[in-house]
């Protein structure tokens, strides 16, 4: 019989006795040392690259973390979907081995690389997780204790994970709580740096808008949406789409009200809650807000809006998301640059000239 599919021992969570499994049928065993490999130089400045804009969306969040976590000696990480660590921020002891194992830039942190983790599990199973000490698979990881949390992407994929770890520390379960809010977050974060026309933020009746914890969704110009935060996912179900179908949707697929309606109510009561009507015949909440980007008028036939308008068409969307993640930035650090610098994981000259190239 496949070990790999018995049903878990008792008292024993599903998901890390799947962990355990995977482990056991790559022929590993819980003596074996484990290495924290690294990539190379390159290959690291690649993958942070190609993660640039999720790295400035989270790095504001994990110093916010970290003033919550780092007195009681964690620190946390967020890794791409392989497990690659591209970000570590709070009290790594360098002193520590151990620390220093984990507590780096570029190490394999992925299940086939250090076997059961929190990082390994949310990964796998793409649910936040909890692990204790001895829950990991090996021996030398036995002196961790970590939660862990997935980040989505816009699109509903998930770009890698959040991860709070200690060693040799009391044990905190409260942190799973704390690493899927800040996960959470940093999805919002992305969400609101996409060039967009309209922003949705919605919940239930009764329910907080325009404050942590609610529903966003972003449109363009044409009414598509251009994606939409986990809560969101939940609250708005998405219709079927055939394989290989256009895979940006049209608002009225999603909600019984015309774009029309929802534009104007943006231009003239943006802070004003409005009835959102589902075609499932249920009701939400929202606030319909356009983006800042879109605000400024343009006058026809004038020869300085001409270029303005081409200047903006070829503004990349990768730049335009930046330029939103420098503008929430800096709104949080109240305008302090060097706040909004550090935040960004950027020299305060870097950003003065990108503020300048606005």
């Amino acid at each position: 019989m496949d070990s790999s599919h018995a049903l878990a021992p008792s008292g024993l969570a599903p998901w890390l006795w799947r962990s355990w499994q995977r482990c056991v049928a790559q022929g590993r065993h819980p003596a074996q040392k484990v290495e924290f490999e690294a990539v190379g130089p390159h290959a690291l400045r690649h993958a942070q690259d190609k993660h640039q804009l999720l790295l400035q969306a989270a790095r504001p969040v994990m110093t916010q973390l970290v003033a919550a976590v780092g007195a009681m000696r964690y620190f946390c990480l967020l890794t791409d979907a392989q497990g690659l660590a591209l970000e570590v921020q709070g009290p790594v002891d360098h002193s520590d081995l151990r620390a220093l194992a984990v507590g780096r830039v570029g190490v394999d942190l992925s299940e086939r690389g250090v076997g059961t983790s929190a990082i390994g599990a949310t990964l796998a199973e793409l649910s936040p997780v909890w692990l204790h000490r001895q829950e990991h698979f090996f021996d030398d990881l036995r002196d961790y204790s970590c939660a862990g949390a997935p980040v989505f992407g816009p699109q509903g994929e998930c770009l890698g994970m959040l991860d709070i770890t200690g060693i040799d520390v009391p044990e905190r379960p409260e942190l799973l709580l704390l690493a899927l809010r800040c996960a959470r977050a940093i999805e919002d974060r992305l969400l609101r740096a996409l060039p967009h026309t309209l922003l949705l933020r919605v919940n239930w009746p009764g329910g907080p808008l325009g404050q942590e914890g609610e529903g966003l969704m972003v449109f363009d110009a044409e009414g598509r949406l251009l994606g939409s935060n986990t809560v969101a996912r939940q609250l708005v179900p998405r219709p079927l789409q055939a394989p290989g179908g256009d895979s940006l949707i049209q608002s009225h697929e999603l909600l019984a009200l015309p774009w029309s309606h929802l534009i104007e109510h943006a231009r003239q009561r943006p802070e004003a809650p409005l009835q959102l009507p589902l075609w499932s015949g249920l009701r939400l909440l929202a606030l319909a807000q356009a983006s800042p980007l879109l605000r400024v008028p343009v006058m026809p036939g004038s020869g300085a809006a001409c270029r303005a308008t081409s200047a903006n068409a070829m503004t990349t969307p990768l730049r335009t998301s930046e330029l939103l993640l420098i503008q929430q930035a800096m709104q949080e650090a109240h305008g302090n640059v060097t706040v909004a610098a550090r935040n960004l994981g950027l020299s305060r000259a870097t950003l003065y000239r990108r503020l300048a190239s606005k």
